[in-house]
């Protein structure tokens, strides 16, 4: 009686074995987990971005900064692998798979594209930009527009029109600062007394620096 409970108990065993077996098993047109990485052919670096699209759908995703992509595709489909820089590549994913996840390392080769070298000319034709060259003022070299830099009407101008950097700022509140704590604890001195400041308001008074200078 012990032996025929065995034999049934296997035989039950063996039958939900096989029912699991075939429950189990894909059928064609089955979705699965597809992922991978796409490399670069020469160096194996990731190549970012890559459009990773089903040829004949809209179905797909981009690879990300490290070349990883993870979509849902099914067995039979042929993906298609396109970048800029990189030659289109495609790959069919097998229609006996057993899981429902499948991964590749995806590897794409440089493509290098020659273009025509191109000249960009300022004008229509050739004869246009000679009649310019020979028509066209001469510039002042070097040596003359450094000395219309450093003319002294020049420095003057930028002088009293260009504002005072950060530099000058410091040195000014430096100057002010030290100022206040040279007359720490003294009467400030007045240069209405000076005769010194006197005299170089005197001179700049002859000078004419203190007329108005015409507006531009």
């Amino acid at each position: 009686m012990m032996k025929k409970i065995t034999l049934v108990s296997l035989l039950l065993l063996l039958g939900f074995s096989l029912v699991t077996a075939q429950s189990n098993k894909r059928k064609p047109g089955d979705l699965l987990q597809f992922s991978g990485v796409v490399v670069s052919g020469d160096s194996l670096q990731p190549v970012p971005f890559t459009a990773i699209t089903v040829k004949g759908t809209y179905r797909g995703t981009l690879s990300d900064y490290y070349g990883f992509f993870s979509f849902v595709a099914q067995e039979g489909d042929t993906i298609e692998f396109s970048v800029l820089g990189f030659q289109k590549s495609t790959y069919v994913l097998p229609d006996s798979l057993e899981g429902s996840r499948y991964s590749i390392i995806q590897v794409l080769n440089q493509d290098t594209i020659m273009l025509p070298t191109t000249v960009i000319y300022p004008w229509p034709t050739k004869e246009q930009i000679y009649e310019y060259f020979l028509k066209a003022p001469v510039p002042d070299d070097d040596l003359e527009r450094a000395r219309k830099n450093l003319a002294q009407e020049t420095i003057v101008d930028m002088a009293l029109t260009v504002p005072m950097d950060a530099t000058m700022n410091y040195r000014n509140s430096m100057s002010q600062y030290n100022t206040r704590l040279y007359n720490a604890g003294q009467i400030p001195m007045n240069n209405l007394l000076n005769p010194i400041a006197w005299a170089k308001f005197v001179q700049a008074w002859k000078k004419g620096e203190f007329k108005k200078k015409p507006t531009r």
